[in-house]
């Protein structure tokens, strides 16, 4: 059977400037190889669709299985794996970062001390780019800095400017998946998605005043590094292929991107050596990029262990809520009210009451109740909707759909009974004004309706901030353990992914008949797509001040500066009202202004992520996936545990064990003292308990001892803390415990 695979032969060891000869050179290498299996080069040209040359030496090829089978038995091959399929995973939330406060920006806002981020150049792995957007306008900035080597496509009227440097497209990996080729239209760096556009302005939009969705969320939107220069690279269509996210990782590099952004992943993890993301992102990191990943929306469908891009020189970032939410409430005849969501535009006349009739009892001859029940198309009857909000249930088809259904029929509002008590829904824009309410909820609404002779009821949205708790676990986000290696904690850390506005595509085709034909400029949406941007615009921002810091330091920068705690409290899960932990948030919520001066890091080079490979057990043809020159590990085994981790976490503790870290001094000279916050049932002793650092860029090691308490039975994961202060910098690493399993 045909199929499309990636065939990897190893780190390419180019220079940063590979000449156009050489890159020839090595296609045609790929090519001989190939054809030697084939038995003709020209179908090997006809087989390859991609040639990774830059930074990544291998090809992208449709092959047959026996094919696969010789080329895996070459000396040369390292590896061939299949082109498999990834998905994809403001205006407040940077107030909410502490960025700026009351529109103003504070003078001890990161902003200003990295002045917005200018001239980082943040690259983002997605569904391509709407360049049109505002939040892409160059106006008042400089020429494009003299080390970008990119370029613009520019099928379908693609534009790049001062501010978007870059716009490309890959798609042979999708278009190998189709087994069919893909159409013109295809063919463009365009965002038809929206994911995209909504990602990157997040990362790196300007100042965009008078946003809003439809009214709500109304203020300015930007980026998280405003003066950065962005690039696009489209990888995802229906899917995001692995063929085509190495290429861009290829691209990206060579191009010379300070900032990789990736909201996208696999539902469940695969070895390193396999995951398209792992390696490409091996390789931007070892050329100095740090890439930031999101965590996975599994968390609420598939429980623990469901983080994606687990990998430890990725930072994985969860999805937490701000404080801003989007009420949209039932009010009743009898005065009762009940709390539901939507958006501010979903406003009925203030304190005008509507008749309010139930679906089922408006439903058209023909259709059955259960139809009716859910606002099926076609289902309800205009004489007995028009001018009244009609009571539907959810399920089926669509919230908006449902709305869509009601307006044709002449409707002028809908209460939708569809959510758990415990949870919260997503507001989205409707045809008519909406409030989705819990299930219990409804039926308090539903028996109002048969209880009374003429029921009314009137709708009334809002925007309120302040007014909840946050920053709040969201339920969707996917958590940990990490199940790839469960040594490295993930996700690294959590960021809003709630409820965020940012640039979007054109209206949706159906949207877009009610709101006068206009392109909706701005959207709102959730996920954990949204948090990676959020802290991809602030790694910018730390790029910025620090060039000369490993995307390892900014990583720890990030990490140990992040608190845990909301309004004194721990944030809690939505989803089921439990404590969250570590597994939730990793470090913690991100807190851009103390990353920018973290006194401490825990700084990680290549060749500590190559000792991290010999220490999982890769043997050296796994190892050649990672760097193309031969690797010895060292002699004696490396203990995972003592990888320079800005988290501490032992699996399977047995009696005890003593392990190390090594913190580097990027501030001020002082002495840092260590406080411990205990896990349950675990004895904690660190060694030394002061560190004295003298000069800049010194480093100094410390062991901690971890002990089970001999009355300790507890067989789950307990959690603690461990912070290194000087009494103005803490840097803070969680610890993550579990006695080992007999």
């Amino acid at each position: 059977m045909v199929q499309s695979y990636v065939v990897y032969l190893g780190r390419n060891s180019h220079t940063s400037k590979p000449s156009t000869l050489g890159n020839d050179g090595m296609t045609e290498s790929y090519y001989d190889l190939l054809g030697s299996c084939l038995k003709s080069k020209e179908k090997a040209k006809e087989a390859i669709f991609y040639s990774y040359t830059s930074h990544i030496n291998g090809f992208a090829a449709t092959l047959e299985d026996d094919e696969v089978d010789q080329l895996s038995n070459r000396p040369e091959v390292v590896s061939v794996f299949p082109n498999e399929v990834n998905q994809l995973h403001t205006t407040r939330s940077w107030e909410f970062l502490g960025l700026e406060r009351n529109g103003q920006i504070p003078a001890d806002s990161i902003w200003l001390k990295a002045r917005f981020g200018e001239d980082v150049i943040i690259g983002n792995l997605d569904t391509g780019v709407w360049p049109e957007s505002e939040s892409f306008d160059d106006e008042g900035m400089g020429p494009v800095p003299t080390r970008w080597k990119g370029y613009c496509e520019t099928n379908d009227g693609v534009k790049c400017n001062r501010k978007l440097i870059g716009a490309r497209y890959f798609n042979k990996g999708y278009e190998a998946a189709l087994g069919r080729p893909l159409d013109s239209s295809n063919n463009t760096a365009r965002d038809t998605n929206g994911h995209g556009t909504h990602t990157l302005s997040t990362a790196g939009g300007r100042f965009v005043s008078g946003a809003n969705f439809l009214g709500s969320a109304y203020g300015t939107a930007k980026g998280g590094s405003p003066n950065a220069r962005v690039a696009s690279y489209k990888v995802c269509w229906t899917g995001c292929y692995d063929a085509d996210i190495l290429a861009a990782f290829d691209a990206a590099i060579q191009d010379g991107v300070d900032i990789l952004s990736l909201s996208l992943g696999r539902a469940l993890e695969i070895p390193y050596f396999r995951s398209g993301i792992a390696i490409g992102s091996f390789q931007a990191v070892m050329n100095g990029i740090l890439v930031v990943c999101s965590a996975g929306n599994s968390g609420q469908f598939l429980g623990f262990g469901t983080t994606s891009n687990v990998a430890p020189w990725v930072l994985t970032v969860a999805a937490s809520t701000i404080d801003r939410e989007f009420p949209s409430n039932v009010v009743l005849g009898n005065n009762k009210e009940f709390k539901g969501t939507s958006f501010n535009t979903n406003n009925l006349s203030s304190r005008k009451y509507y008749p309010i009739v139930y679906s089922v009892d408006a439903k058209v001859a023909n259709a059955s109740a259960q139809l009716a029940q859910i606002c099926y198309p076609e289902s309800l009857d205009p004489t007995k909707v028009r001018g009244k909000i009609v009571y539907c249930l959810g399920g089926m088809i669509p919230d908006v759909e449902k709305s869509l259904v009601v307006a044709q029929a002449g409707g002028v509002g809908m209460i939708l009974a569809d959510q758990p008590a415990e949870t919260s829904s997503v507001p989205q824009g409707f045809f008519v004004p909406t409030s989705i309410v819990s299930a219990i909820d409804g039926l308090s609404v539903l028996s109002y309706i048969y209880s009374t002779k003429s029921p009314v009821a009137y709708i009334s949205g809002s925007t309120e901030i302040g007014k909840v708790v946050a920053p709040l676990m969201a339920s969707f986000s996917s958590t940990g353990p990490n199940e790839i290696t469960p040594e490295i904690l993930k996700p690294d850390i959590t960021a809003p992914g709630v409820h965020i506005l940012a640039a979007s595509t054109k209206a949706p085709r159906r949207l877009s008949r009610l709101i006068d034909q206009r392109p909706l400029s701005f959207n709102i949406i959730s996920g954990t797509s949204m948090s990676c941007p959020h802290v991809s615009g602030v790694a910018g921002l730390l790029k910025t001040m620090h060039p000369d810091w490993s995307p390892a330091a900014i990583k720890s920068a990030i990490m140990t500066t992040a608190r845990t705690s909301s309004n004194a409290r721990q944030p809690i899960a939505k989803a089921s009202a439990a404590e969250a932990t570590p597994f939730n948030y990793g470090s913690g919520h991100m807190r851009p202004n103390r990353a920018m001066d973290p006194g401490l890091v825990y700084d990680l080079t290549t060749t500590d992520y190559l000792n991290f490979l010999c220490s999982i057990g890769y043997n050296a043809t796994q190892m050649s996936i990672f760097i193309e020159e031969p690797y010895d590990c060292p002699p004696k085994n490396i203990s995972l545990l003592n990888f320079n981790y800005p988290s501490i976490t032992v699996p399977n503790l047995s009696g005890n064990v003593t392990l190390t870290r090594t913190l580097k001094n990027v501030g001020t000279p002082g002495l840092y003292t260590v406080r411990v916050e205990k896990p349950d049932g675990i004895l904690v002793k660190v060694e030394p308990e002061s560190l004295k650092f003298s000069k800049l860029n010194e480093e100094k090691t410390f062991k901690v001892m971890l002990k089970a308490k001999d009355n300790w039975f507890i067989s789950s994961y307990v959690f603690g803390g461990l912070t290194w202060s000087d009494g103005v910098h803490h840097v803070r690493s969680p610890i993550v415990v579990r006695k080992a399993v007999n």
